[in-house]
């Protein structure tokens, strides 16, 4: 017992200990047939463990290594058909903005009503934005960071899960384990294409900040790999097998932001973020609908466009289910960017109305 207690006393140890929590459960969710194993799997099994209180911490320096890895990979669906599509994602773009008025709204009236939440918190919990850009936000104004944290990593969880099942279930949409797309592997690629794809990486990651673009990790070796793809500088995507590593991580990442909150709180947050996300995703699919509707984007690309999950764990679901990514991801990084200077703006306009 002792010794199993002292085993587990380094970080280096629960990461490990996580990590392999990651790699078994998206084995066993691959084997069953989940969609999205690799995402799923590792998420779910980190989840349970955390809310059992297990030894796990989360693999925080991994996480800015898959990142640019996860940005490139997005890149190299930018191709010369992407102009032609412009005209249609115009149009996406400008729904997006009631879009996010209702969803949010709702969901912040669901907050403050039946949740109790304050106002501040009840407000930055309700935002589709970015996990840690809402929080820091929500700090600042002196909301609950935990529940803020809590609200948005419930939300991601549901978003995949849902969304995941729904094009697995219902739609007959799988990942096959092999995200999405043909098998890329690490013999493919020679020594030019390695040495592209990590400059992309590494430059882009340099590029995001100096930019400030939000997501810097990913958008920045998501620009610079889309200009190597679009130009032709380089004509294949990161190998298979280091997506999937990628996947598994952040799965592991997001199962393990629920360390130290008790089985209460993670189920009322769990309780509260189900009616949120299912109010958000039907309104996503309304909405979606209309987009359908007005241009030629397929209902079920749509639909990714407007889940309210995370950036990268979006992105990844599109090429996991083999969306399209360019799409996708922009319509995302459109939303996060609306969110995260509109947010405060408005916050600071209801206070004053207060």
């Amino acid at each position: 017992m002792s010794s199993d207690a002292t085993l587990f006393q380094t970080t280096s140890a629960r990461t490990a200990l996580a990590l392999l929590i990651g790699i078994g459960s998206g084995v066993f969710a691959y084997l069953i047939g989940m969609p999205l194993p690799w995402m799923l799997g590792p998420m779910i099994g980190n989840t349970i463990a955390a809310i059992l209180h297990a030894p796990i911490a989360p693999p925080a320096r991994l996480r800015p290594i898959v990142i640019p890895i996860i940005g490139v990979m997005l890149g190299s669906g930018i191709t010369p058909e992407v102009l032609d599509a412009l005209g249609d994602w115009a149009i996406s773009f400008l729904v997006l903005p009631p879009f996010l008025i209702v969803a949010a709204g709702a969901s912040f009236l669901f907050y403050r009503l039946i949740g109790k939440y304050d106002p501040v918190t009840a407000y930055f919990s309700a935002m589709p934005g970015g996990l840690n850009e809402m929080l820091i936000l929500g700090a600042e104004q002196g909301g609950d960071e935990k529940r803020i944290a809590l609200a948005h990593a419930s939300r991601i969880l549901l978003v995949i899960g849902f969304v995941a099942l729904f094009f697995g279930l219902i739609l007959g949409v799988t990942s096959g384990g092999q995200g999405g797309a043909v098998w890329v592997g690490l013999w493919e690629l020679d020594l030019t294409d390695y040495a592209v794809l990590a400059a992309c990486a590494v430059a882009g990651v340099y590029l995001g900040k100096v930019l400030r673009l939000p997501a810097a990790a990913v958008l920045g070796p998501m620009l610079l790999s889309g200009i190597a793809h679009f130009f032709h500088i380089v004509e294949v995507p990161p190998p298979t097998v280091l997506v999937i590593a990628a996947q598994v991580v952040m799965g592991t990442v997001i199962g393990c932001r629920f360390i130290g909150a008790s089985v209460r709180e993670v189920g009322h947050d769990l309780f509260l973020g189900f009616f949120s996300t299912v109010g958000m995703l039907i309104t996503g699919v309304g909405f979606a609908a209309v987009v359908a509707a007005l241009t030629d984007t397929d209902l079920s690309q749509a639909f990714l466009a407007y889940s309210p999950g995370g950036l990268t764990e979006m992105s990844l679901l599109a090429f996991a289910m083999g969306g399209d990514i360019a799409y996708v991801s922009l319509t995302h990084i459109v939303r996060i960017v609306i969110v995260i200077f509109s947010a405060p703006l408005v916050f600071r306009w209801l206070g004053r109305g207060g």
